[in-house]
């Protein structure tokens, strides 16, 4: 399976955090005058108080304002943005620190009155404590799009839900409506069992924040020393620790799958198939000719890792002999007909829906669809008939598309090569295997890539050097090495056929007016622009102002720092700037792709968004069964908030893994010491990766020296107020390993490169207090970095 096309690296990881309160004092109603441009101080507490209605015509409609006022109005949201006071989600503005209004939530307790109170399932330790959410339990019987019961969640279950402000002084700071269910958890804890004394035992937390908890001996079931089980609070005390029941037994942690085991109970991903799921993909039979072009004669091939068990997508191309597009190419692209097997509404389509996409750890995937469909039915293995969707596409000899048609087809992979394979051979060593496709096939893929490479240098995507690392596992499930697997041509071909075979999927829908679920990427708020700016200027490189950034103006911020000392640390920071690319039924384009129409398309078999694609060709372009519902189209606004949930679990689940597993890897290394990189500066210590790794640690900022340490976030530095050393974003540092928690994935690092001379402007912003600092950006032109006011 081919897991592209990907946005630019990067633009579905999890954005920074604030660490700003999201409960503001309780203060009297606003007094609102209708057709008055409201003062900043209005509009920030409406904002707070009004989530839903929170996008710029909103607060136009309720504050009545029209013609100029609307003017100001807009200069006036994009100062606060500019100043860290708002942020900018898809639709709406949030208070820096506030919930999104669709959130996961995890049922944790209950109020004094018995209401339930959930708190966000995924949230920074640098933003603090996590708000506490009052869950309304609907009294309507109908649910999402009147249809069905309301969903009525208990104790330990993970919701979707609707945020809200809440209205009433003195509780929690939002209420919350369900949207759905996701996971009925029991009130159920993940933690690893101890024996202690007296037949009892103890409960290790798996969390950085968790705390132990006392087992009874009548309450630990079957448990064993070393067991990873499920728990729930069976009681608290005033004082000492609390008490604890066990469920049920994950399995030993000393296991090879213990590790991935540990992030999917932790996060409620499911991982094991209904009976009904199965059932029904066991019972599927192969796709007929019926609505179908007959292509197996056509030799499409699939180019994927070398050890994918399925694969999604296969591609072919030949000079186009139109005289009127001389020098031209056509590619085609042929995706798996997942539609064909999951139909809307069946058990295996709630199921996929409930998973979002498939998960991937270094010792398993979690799929999205069960075997007899990803592996087998939807597979488009070598030599076999399978049903795909197709699109052909013309490009100019200048990498322009000139038009593309979409097909629904039976065909026959001709081949099934690695992307090593398929490179060797155009590099002149090709195998047995790859050797007599090099001249029919492998040779016109490398002449249509240079083709539209013209189209995407043109386009200028924003390309951010990130190198991705791989953990490589023993046999035992032990981590062996870390590696960075190089970045071949054969990859970025792949990428690119997608990536152009996703704009056709969007370009088609929307001319035939159909509804469908983008992937959007929103551009870089004001205040994170700001950030960066002030950033760039300590480098002495420049950011132009503006709202109306473009992908290659940060293309010449990394070509600036190519090849310098500061390059890893301006990518970095370029990356921070960012925001997170999500699914949406309204588009907004997708700007580190720096294109205006784009959908997910050619991974079906793992990615419910590029399902709900199909679908919608499939209904529009009138081939057959298996085409989007009313009831979808009208939902497509929870799918794509739902999804995009999903997708942020998954990558917190991947990560969580890989840092668990460095972990494991380190815990008999104490004391050793490692060469890294200032990864990440805060208020409380530097985070330092280790680049053989692919993971970092913490170092405590009460452990760097007798010097007070002063925190500049314009600066990315630590910086001693007496000596001036410190140390910024990217330094290259020595470190030594004081404290490794393999459960937790935590690493505690102690410093011992001496922090280094920090620049003149570093240090005059400490000297001068910042009373003086504050005057002198004032004098410059320049606002405060976010947070500082």
């Amino acid at each position: 399976m081919t897991r592209i096309p990907r946005e630019p690296k990067g633009m579905g990881k999890r954005p920074d955090k604030t660490g700003r309160s999201s409960r503001a004092p309780a203060v009297e109603p606003l007094n609102i005058q209708h057709g008055a441009l409201p003062s900043r101080e209005v509009i920030l507490r409406f904002i707070a108080d009004h989530p839903q209605k929170a996008s710029k015509r909103e607060l136009a409609k309720a504050f009545g304002l029209k013609g100029d006022s609307r003017v100001e109005l807009k200069h006036l949201l994009r100062d606060l943005e500019q100043e860290g006071m708002l942020q900018k989600t898809r639709k709406s503005l949030i208070r820096p620190g506030a919930l999104p209004p669709v959130t996961v939530l995890d049922i944790t307790t209950r109020d004094k009155d018995g209401g339930l109170i959930g708190r966000p399932a995924e949230w920074s330790d640098e933003m603090g404590v996590a708000p506490a959410v009052s869950i309304r339990q609907s009294s309507s019987p109908a649910g999402r799009n009147g249809k069905g019961k309301a969903p009525v969640a208990g104790m330990g279950d993970r919701i979707l839900a609707k945020i809200f402000a809440a209205t009433d002084r003195g509780g929690p700071a939002y209420t919350a409506r369900i949207i759905k269910i996701l996971d009925k958890r029991r009130g159920a804890l993940l933690g690893v069992f101890k024996d202690a004394p007296g037949g009892g035992g103890r409960l290790l937390p798996i969390e950085r924040r968790g705390e132990e908890m006392l087992i009874d001996p009548d309450d630990k079931g079957d448990a064993k020393d070393g067991d990873l089980v499920e728990v729930e609070v069976a009681r608290l005390r005033s004082f000492g620790l609390p008490r604890a029941k066990v469920l049920s037994i994950v399995g030993s942690v000393a296991s090879e799958k213990a590790i991935s085991m540990i992030a999917i109970h932790a996060h409620g991903i499911p991982y094991i198939f209904p009976p009904a799921v199965v059932a029904e993909a066991d019972d599927a039979k192969p796709a007929t000719m019926s609505h179908r072009e007959d292509w197996r004669d056509v030799p499409l091939i699939t180019i994927d890792p070398a050890d994918a068990k399925d694969h999604d997508d296969a591609v072919y191309a030949e000079h186009d002999p139109s005289p009127d597009n001389e020098g031209g190419v056509i590619v085609t692209v042929a995706i798996a007909d997942v539609s064909y097997y999951v139909r809307p509404n069946s058990p295996l389509d709630r199921e996929a829906l409930k998973r979002g996409n498939s998960v991937y750890f270094p010792d398993r995937v979690v799929p999205m669809l069960p075997e007899r469909i990803s592996n087998d039915l939807c597979s488009l293995r070598e030599g076999q008939d399978r049903p795909a969707l197709a699109v052909r596409m013309t490009f100019s000899k200048e990498g322009r598309k000139a038009g593309h048609t979409f097909h629904r087809v039976m065909m026959k992979s001709a081949a099934k090569l690695s992307y090593q394979q398929a490179q060797a051979a155009i590099d002149g060593n090709p195998d047995d295997k790859a050797g007599p496709l090099l001249e029919p096939i492998l040779k016109p893929l490398w002449h249509a890539y240079e083709v539209m490479k013209r189209g995407r240098e043109r386009r200028q995507p924003l390309e951010l050097d990130m190198p991705e690392r791989k953990i490589q596992l023993k046999p035992d499930g032990t981590v062996d090495r870390v590696v960075v697997p190089p970045r071949l041509d054969a990859h970025k071909l792949i990428e690119e056929m997608m990536i152009q075979a996703n704009v056709a999927a969007a370009e088609t829908l929307e001319k035939k007016k159909q509804p469908l679920i983008y992937r959007v990427h929103d551009g870089p708020s004001l205040s994170k622009q700001e950030i960066l700016r002030e950033f760039l200027a300590t480098l002495g490189i420049t950011l132009a102002k503006g709202g109306n950034m473009r992908a290659n103006n940060f293309n010449g911020i990394l070509a600036k720092a190519e090849d310098t000392p500061h390059q890893t640390m301006v990518n970095e920071m370029v990356l921070r700037s960012q925001s997170q690319a999500i699914y949406s039924p309204e588009n907004i384009g997708h700007f580190g792709l720096n294109l205006m129409k784009y959908a997910h398309f050619t991974s079906p078999i793992r990615r419910y968004a590029d399902l709900i694609v199909h679908r919608a060709l499939v209904g529009s372009l009138g081939f057959g069964e298996g085409g989007i519902t009313p009831d979808e189209e009208a939902a497509l606004d929870d799918i794509a908030a739902e999804i995009s949930t999903f997708e942020r679990r998954a990558m917190a689940a991947e990560r969580e893994t890989v840092d668990r597993l460095i972990a494991h890897h380190l815990a008999g290394r104490i004391g050793e010491e490692f060469d890294g990189r200032v990864g990440g500066v805060t208020k409380s210590g530097l985070f330092v990766a280790l680049p053989d790794y692919g993971a970092d640690g913490f170092v405590p900022i009460s452990t760097l020296g007798m010097d007070y340490f002063i925190y500049d976030e314009a600066h990315q530095a630590l910086s001693g107020e007496k000596t001036g050393l410190g140390y910024r974003l990217g330094d290259s540092v020595t470190v030594k390993l004081v404290e490794a928690i393999p459960l937790a994935g935590a690493l505690r690092f102690e410093m011992v490169s001496e922090g280094r001379k920090m620049p003149t402007a570093v240090r005059s912003f400490h000297k001068g207090g910042r009373r003086d600092a504050s005057r002198a950006r004032k004098q410059a032109g320049t606002r405060p970095p976010r947070g500082r006011r």
